[in-house]
C-alpha cells in the first residue's frame, strides 16, 4: 500500500491502525457477522461503541465524566456557530468573541443573529498574523469564545485562557486532542473530527453539564442541546462509523501515550519544518513571527517570488507530497501536521525546503 505525504488541512490523515481497523469493520465489526455500516444504531453493537468512544474522549483530554458530557453530532464546527450561540443568547443577552482570523468572524457572524456579540480582542490590525493579547470576559458574559488554532491564518493559543466565572467555548477543530492542556477551563468544546480525531462528518461536543443545563429548551429539537443531551446523541441516526472512527483514534492516543508523548511529538515535527523556513529569510516568508503563537498543526508560508510557486508545488508532487497549497483567502503554502502525521514527512518536507532554497543560491 503506497501511503503519500498528506499535508491536507482535512479531511486529513489518520493513523495507519486506525485505518486497518477501520477497514476490517467495513467487513465485519466485533463478530457481529455485519459490517459498521450495517449495523444499527439502536443495536448493542453500536452501543458498546458509543460508549467506548465516549468514555476514552474523557480520559485522553482527563475530564470527568461526572461532570462532562460527550455529544456527536453532524454539521460540522460550522453547524456550532449557529447552535451555540441559539442555545446561550437571546435578546438582551450578550457573548464576547476573540478575533483571530476567519473562523472566528464566522463564527460571530452567526452569533450576531441572536445576540449581542462583543469582540474582547482581535488581532485584525496584525493581518492576524498573532494570537492577541488576553481581554478579560465582561461582566455578564453569556461565554467566552476562542478558537485555538486558526488553520488559515497558523496561529495557535499558546495555553487556554483563564475566564473566571464566565464559561470559556472553544473551537478546537484544528488542534483537538493534539496538547496536553488543561480542558477542564472549558465549558464547551466542539471540534470537527476531520482534522485530528476521525473521518468528515462527526462533530465532536464536550460541554461541562452544569453549563449544558442553560440551554433554551425552546428551539427546534435538532438544534437544542437538551435534545441531543437527553437521548444520548441518538434522537435521529448518528454517524456510525464516525463515531467508530474517533473511539478508535481517541484509543490510539492513549496507546501512544497520551496527549503529553503526542504534543511533544507534533512539536518536534513542526520545529523541524520552522527551523527550515527560518533558515532562508531571502526565500520563505512565515508571516507568524512570534514564536509562542505559531501553531504547531498547521505552518503557514509563503515564497519571497511568487513565480517560483508552480516549481515548488511540482517538486512537492515529485516528492510524493500533496495538499501544500494554502488556503484560497490567503495563497501561500501551508504544511497541515496533524497528530498522525509521521516524523519521517517532517523531515522530508525540511529537506525540500532546503534544497529548494539552496538551489536558488
Amino acid at each position: 500500500m503506497k501511503r503519500i505525504y498528506n499535508f491536507s488541512p482535512g479531511p486529513a490523515i489518520l493513523p495507519e491502525e486506525v485505518l486497518r481497523q477501520a477497514s476490517q469493520a467495513v467487513l465485519e465489526v466485533d463478530g457481529s457477522g455485519m459490517s459498521i455500516l450495517e449495523i444499527s444504531h439502536r443495536g448493542r453493537e453500536f452501543a458498546a461503541i458509543h460508549a467506548e468512544a465516549k468514555a476514552a474522549l474523557l480520559r485522553v483530554l482527563n475530564l470527568d465524566a461526572n461532570e462532562y458530557e460527550v455529544l456527536f453530532l453532524g454539521g460540522g464546527a460550522s453547524l456550532q456557530f449557529a447552535m451555540l450561540p441559539m442555545n446561550f443568547l437571546s435578546e438582551g443577552r450578550s457573548a464576547d468573541y476573540v478575533d483571530t482570523g476567519e473562523w472566528s468572524l464566522k463564527a460571530m457572524k452567526e452569533a450576531r443573529r441572536y445576540g449581542g456579540v462583543r469582540v474582547a480582542t482581535s488581532s485584525v490590525d496584525a493581518h492576524y498574523s498573532e494570537i492577541p493579547a488576553f481581554e478579560p470576559p465582561a461582566p455578564g458574559a453569556a461565554y467566552y469564545h476562542i478558537t485555538t488554532n486558526n488553520t488559515i491564518e497558523g496561529t495557535q493559543w499558546c495555553d487556554l485562557p483563564v475566564t473566571g466565572v464566565t464559561p470559556l467555548a472553544a473551537d478546537m477543530s484544528s488542534d483537538f486532542m493534539a496538547r496536553d492542556i488543561d480542558h477542564t477551563r472549558c465549558a464547551f468544546i466542539y471540534a470537527g473530527a476531520q482534522k485530528n480525531a476521525g473521518p468528515a462528518g462527526v462533530t465532536v461536543v464536550i460541554a461541562r453539564r452544569s453549563f449544558l443545563s442553560h440551554a433554551s429548551p425552546d428551539l427546534p429539537a435538532m438544534l437544542a442541546y437538551a435534545t441531543h443531551v437527553k437521548n444520548d446523541s441518538l434522537y435521529n441516526t448518528p454517524p456510525v462509523f464516525g463515531i467508530y472512527v474517533v473511539g478508535l483514534v481517541a484509543q490510539w492516543v492513549e496507546a501512544q501515550g497520551g496527549l503529553a508523548v503526542v504534543e511533544a511529538r507534533n512539536r518536534r515535527k513542526a520545529a523541524l519544518i520552522y527551523a527550515a523556513l527560518d533558515t532562508h529569510p531571502d526565500v520563505f516568508d512565515v508571516p507568524v513571527r512570534r514564536i509562542c503563537d505559531r501553531s504547531i498543526m498547521n505552518i503557514v508560508f509563503r515564497l519571497l517570488d511568487k513565480d517560483r510557486e508552480p516549481a515548488f508545488l511540482q517538486g512537492a508532487k515529485e516528492r510524493d507530497m500533496s495538499g501544500l497549497k494554502g488556503h484560497r483567502s490567503v495563497g501561500g503554502f501551508r504544511a497541515s501536521i496533524y497528530n498522525a502525521f509521521p516524523h519521517e514527512g517532517a523531515e522530508a518536507l525540511a529537506d525540500y525546503l532546503t534544497s529548494f532554497a539552496e538551489a536558488r543560491a
